[in-house]
């Protein structure tokens, strides 16, 4: 399918877009559904989305709903929540702790616990929590970053066997570093109804280049395999990240 692309003058601009869009989304849903399951990144990128949300909160008329909203993640590290690494942890930072929502509708990895177990926990808590279809957990929403490797959630370029395996989450290692991360397979994330890719700065305007023009090299990109079975694909650019497609 042919991803919507957005682009914007500054991050900025871009965060606080996507926050508008967000709200539309959101509440027009809620027209027709009672709870929503979304599925969040890590990176400096989304913290910026995340503040302006929290913003928004006290701004808007027309108010979400928090208790209907049920917020996981993509991919997390294996780290404390209070570690500046902690995806959930600079989340709650930003956003959650400003906003009237239930902290049983909030699930976090729990990164002091052994990390196989908690991947089998985590991939056991997402099969119960979020409705599926034919048996696999499809989440409303995943929001998702890029690296300059291609990499998306934990997905990176050495496993790209993660879109072709059952499983809901599997444990990795960063390549580089070794560091232990879970994250959602490939094939869970393309089951969403709806994807969002956030991509800032000039580091990124390779890799996206490649991928939205379909270059035969990005075939080895993990992002490059994000394509929702039957959703909605968007890509959320600054103009550097953006200049080179």
């Amino acid at each position: 399918m042919n991803p919507e692309v957005y682009i914007f003058t500054h991050p900025e601009v871009m965060a606080e877009s996507l926050a508008e869009e967000f709200y539309r989304y959101v509440l027009n849903q809620f027209m027709t559904r009672n709870n929503l399951y979304i599925a969040l990144s890590g990176g400096n990128t989304p913290l910026m989305f995340f503040e302006v949300l929290s913003q928004f909160n006290s701004q808007k008329k027309n108010k979400i709903d928090w208790k209907k909203l049920h917020f996981f993640w993509g991919d997390e590290r294996c780290v404390p929540v209070d570690d500046p690494e902690s995806n959930y942890g600079n989340a709650n930072s930003v956003l959650f702790s400003k906003i009237d929502i239930p902290p049983k509708n909030i699930y976090p990895v729990n990164g002091l616990n052994d990390p196989k177990t908690e991947c089998e926990e985590y991939a056991s808590l997402v099969k119960r929590t979020v409705p599926s279809g034919s048996g696999t957990p499809v989440f409303d929403w995943i929001f998702l970053g890029i690296g300059d490797d291609g990499h998306t959630a934990s997905l990176f370029p050495d496993r790209m066997d993660l879109f072709s395996t059952d499983k809901i989450c599997e444990l990795v290692k960063h390549p580089q570093t070794g560091q232990q991360r879970i994250t959602l397979t490939g094939r869970i994330i393309n089951m969403a109804k709806r994807i969002t890719f956030l991509a800032t700065g000039p580091e990124k305007q390779e890799v996206v280049k490649q991928i939205l023009n379909r270059e035969p090299q990005s075939k080895k990109y993990p992002a490059a395999k994000i394509s929702p079975e039957k959703g909605r694909l968007d890509w959320y650019l600054d103009a550097l990240a953006a200049e080179l497609i």
